[in-house]
């Protein structure tokens, strides 16, 4: 059975374990509330009067609600399916509204009591079948109807349908800027629907209820959500609201003005009544001024020279009104430049920081300065561990730098004979040492891990002195001293 919290009122929609066959207990809850629900806060409260209210609000398809009286005195809740008296026939709704909210929603709708229809009994399962069944063929008469309706060549646009709860009558719901002749439509209609036909014309805001959307403020249509009275939106609104007159951001999905601009009317009104009038003229000793401009929040108005309208002058309302009063008296005020007075910028304090776009920056920065600070024998500890690997990485440079100094100042230069007495295919011991050094340097490059060989003083002694007797006989024990002392591993790498 269904729960009635659906639009279409389809069956195969479940609530879950608080579905009962009177309906669903916490229609508001089970996910799919419909269009323009009342909440019941007196729901909780027990009624003190022994007297109870006898009429109960019922709702049809869309937005469409009467008031019946209960008569049988059946115990009904919110979301019971109920069958009710119609005009021919039966109809099926659901209850939206019990108890005292209903007269007040009564006495706001001026529904009178008398005219009230009656409450036949709770839907059984038979009217309930009848009433899906008539639900599930609206779509496909909507369209027939459409295409009748342009074949006859009617300005007309059909909205909606909606099927009686019996079966019995179908009522369709149109739009049109004039008048429509339906002598011919409703003799088609009856032919090709087989019920009897109720036209209904209902205006573009009540179109736009009954289909739906979604606004420019990205939330559902206020008038298919909880607007029951559509009240007249003309441009004066806009103005007082100090709004362009633009008929693209102005106009909702009816093509007409927004509902939403006599939301805040009432507000901006209340705050216009202390402005003077927006056709103030002032007399200066420069010329006359006009205003041409109102900002309703900041409570200023700006005036320009009718001369020279390019310059613009902001004074608060107060100094305005002393203005008009002097010239009341027939006193010209001074120049528009000479009264108006520099702007004080106003300190502001953000609190939340959104307009800094360093603000995540800062707060590293000062993190950053405390961890420093918090960590000072940590780095002392690194740069001791720094200094102590530089102190025993130095002593293998050592011989290298003692190598080049003892190169400088060695006697090799003055004690070398002249080429005609060296021999002719003897290289030169300069090259041989380069050689030596390049040879060292393509074995350092092969092992990176690998240090280069250290030559203590008498090595390097022992080298001068072969290069120097190298110039009558070659070196044999060159290979020797590669042998002997072969690149060791640096420990500290």
């Amino acid at each position: 059975m269904s729960c009635g919290c659906k639009t279409s009122g389809d069956s195969a929609h479940s609530c879950g374990p608080k579905k009962t066959a009177n309906g669903c207990e916490n229609v508001n809850t089970c996910g799919n509330s419909y269009k323009l629900s009342v909440f019941d806060w007196l729901s909780n409260i027990n009624n003190p009067a022994s007297n109870r209210c006898d009429f109960v609000e019922v709702r049809f398809k869309n937005d469409r609600k009467s008031f019946y009286k209960n008569v049988n005195n059946i115990p009904l809740h919110i979301g019971s399916v109920i069958t009710v008296e119609s005009s021919p026939g039966h109809d099926v709704g659901v209850v939206s509204l019990t108890g005292e909210l209903v007269k007040i929603q009564m006495k706001k709708k001026k529904f009178s009591e008398e005219s009230a229809l009656k409450i036949y009994r709770q839907a059984n399962q038979k009217d309930l079948e009848v009433w899906q069944e008539a639900r599930k063929k609206e779509d496909n008469v909507k369209i027939d109807a459409r295409k009748i309706a342009h074949r006859l060549g009617l300005e007309m646009k059909i909205t909606d349908v909606e099927y009686q709860g019996d079966a019995s009558k179908v009522t369709f719901y149109y739009t049109a800027d004039n008048r429509v002749d339906f002598r011919m439509l409703i003799k088609e209609y009856a032919g090709a629907f087989r019920t009897k036909i109720d036209m209904k014309q209902i205006g573009f805001r009540q179109e736009a209820a009954k289909v739906g959307g979604i606004g420019s403020c990205g939330r559902e249509l206020c008038c298919s959500t909880w607007l029951t009275d559509f009240r007249s939106v003309n441009t004066n609104v806009a103005r007082y609201q100090q709004l362009s007159i633009n008929p693209q951001k102005l106009a909702g999905q009816c093509g007409k003005l927004k509902c939403c601009l006599n939301y805040e009317l009432d507000s901006y009104l209340d705050a216009l009544s202390n402005f003077p009038s927006s056709s103030t003229m002032l007399d200066t000793e420069k010329g006359r001024a006009f205003c041409i401009k109102i900002d309703v929040f900041k409570k200023k108005m700006w005036f320009a020279y009718v001369d020279s309208s390019m310059a613009w002058y902001d004074f608060d309302i107060d100094l305005v009104k002393k203005l008009i009063a002097k010239n009341k008296r027939g006193e010209k005020t001074l120049p528009l430049e000479d009264l108006k007075q520099p702007d004080i910028p106003l300190a502001t304090i953000d609190l939340i920081q959104e307009n800094s776009v360093d603000r995540f920056e800062k707060k590293n920065r000062g993190n950053n300065k405390n961890r420093n600070q918090n960590r000072p024998n940590n780095n002392q500890n690194n740069q001791g561990q720094q200094q102590g690997q530089n102190r025993n990485t130095r002593p293998n440079n050592r011989p290298e730098r003692q190598e080049r100094s003892e190169r400088t100042d060695r006697p090799e230069r003055a004690e070398r004979p002249e080429r005609s007495d060296r021999p002719a295919k003897q290289p030169r011991p300069e090259r041989q040492e380069k050689q030596d050094r390049s040879n060292v340097n393509a074995q350092s490059n092969n092992q990176p891990r690998q240090q280069k060989p250290q030559q203590p003083k008498a090595q390097v002694e022992k080298v001068e002195t072969a290069s120097s007797d190298s110039e009558k006989k070659p070196n044999p024990n060159k290979k020797k001293f590669k042998k002997k002392f072969p690149p060791k591993k640096d420990n500290n790498a």
